[in-house]
């Protein structure tokens, strides 16, 4: 049996045609989808060469703003991460999907840790067709007990460590610190298309609750019926987006059509997207988009995400330079662990309400 048949039937890939994973009608993929090549592609070697010239930085802090005002999403290409680390990750993470059900499940996540594997998320209550291993960037993070805003009592979450595939630790964990360099180029660049200080974010991440994620989603026998994840908007600062060439993610087009666009892989670059706390802090100048991933019938897909989040403490709030009387505050002040537990809570199981959203703090 090869490593997709293997991998897919040992975990998803025999689950019968479960109601858990039919999304409702609206939300289902359409038979026709709208390619994007609208979606801006920015060259970063302003920032990742050695000499780079001023008036290059400034173009491209107005490329930077124009793509999240207009978007919320980008691919980046001279990003500055060694194209060997990324593929070396990959054929780990296609290596670590490939085992048994039972091993991959000796490092399953549960309700106290958000590292290790799972198979059972679910968007907005309909289950995704994917598994899932998560890995903390900070070790040991630091995250609230419960979701109650009154509750001061703090965990110390730390790795699932698997022993198979050799070295994945290590690889993850040089992973991690290129993204975390990536992040905060990308952090200067949208504060200064805000007119911010280039590190006015950077005070928020000392002790972040960032994490990495390999996605691995199997052929699915009801592509049109289900999806690998369902229409969400991501709840960090921004997101980092490493995808294979099969391709699958789809973002929500911000005009009045509301059309779904496919985001084509280009090779060796990254994807990134706004998420919420950047939508809080910029006072919705910018926005965070919704996206959500189709499923292949023949192909299994991969992916590597990683999510950009403050420390748990951090009070989210728009941003006192970008306040005035023409432009007063439009969200509530929320603590970044609180809402994020709650999001947790909800990627478990199926609840009856709505998953909390960024919505909710809206100031009508």
């Amino acid at each position: 049996m090869n490593e997709s048949s293997s991998s897919s039937s040992q975990a998803m890939g025999t689950i019968d045609v479960d109601q858990a994973f039919i999304q409702e009608p609206e939300h289902r993929p359409s038979l026709s989808t709208i390619e994007g090549q609208g979606i801006p592609v920015i060259d970063l070697s302003p920032v990742t060469s050695n000499n780079p010239s001023l008036s290059s930085i400034d173009a491209l802090v107005k490329e930077i703003g124009s793509a999240c005002k207009e978007w919320g999403f980008f691919q980046v290409t001279n990003h500055g991460v060694p194209l060997s680390l990324r593929r070396n990750l990959l054929e780990a993470s296609k290596s670590f999907f490939a085992q048994s059900l039972q091993d991959k499940k000796k490092v399953s996540r549960d309700e106290t840790s958000a590292s290790g594997y799972y198979d059972t998320e679910h968007t907005k209550n309909v289950r995704d067709w994917k598994e899932v291993f998560d890995f903390l960037a900070k070790e040991p993070t630091l995250f609230p007990l419960t979701s109650d805003e009154h509750d001061d009592r703090i965990l110390h979450w730390t790795n699932k460590n698997p022993q198979y595939p050799p070295h994945f630790r290590d690889i993850l964990k040089e992973y991690i610190k290129e993204m975390e360099k990536l992040s905060y180029k990308l952090l200067e660049l949208i504060a200064l298309s805000l007119g911010l200080e280039s590190k006015r974010f950077e005070e928020f991440f000392g002790d972040q609750t960032s994490f990495v994620r390999l996605n691995y989603y199997p052929p699915c026998p009801y592509s049109h019926l289900a999806l690998g994840v369902g229409p969400h908007k991501d709840s960090g600062a921004l997101t980092i987006l490493a995808q294979d060439d099969v391709g699958g993610l789809q973002v929500k087009r911000k005009t009045h059509d509301q059309e779904w666009i496919n985001v084509e892989p280009i090779p060796h670059a990254y994807i990134i997207n706004l998420a919420d706390i950047i939508q809080v802090w910029s006072n919705g100048a910018y926005e965070s988009v919704e996206h959500r991933v189709i499923v292949n019938s023949e192909k299994e897909r991969f992916s590597i995400p990683y999510f950009l989040f403050p420390a748990h403490d951090t009070k989210v709030k728009p941003l006192k330079e970008l306040i005035h009387e023409d432009n007063p505050p439009k969200y509530r002040p929320y603590r970044s662990g609180k809402f994020l537990l709650k999001r947790f809570e909800g990627n478990f199981q199926k609840h009856r309400e709505e998953n909390l959203q960024i919505h909710h703090f809206k100031i009508a």
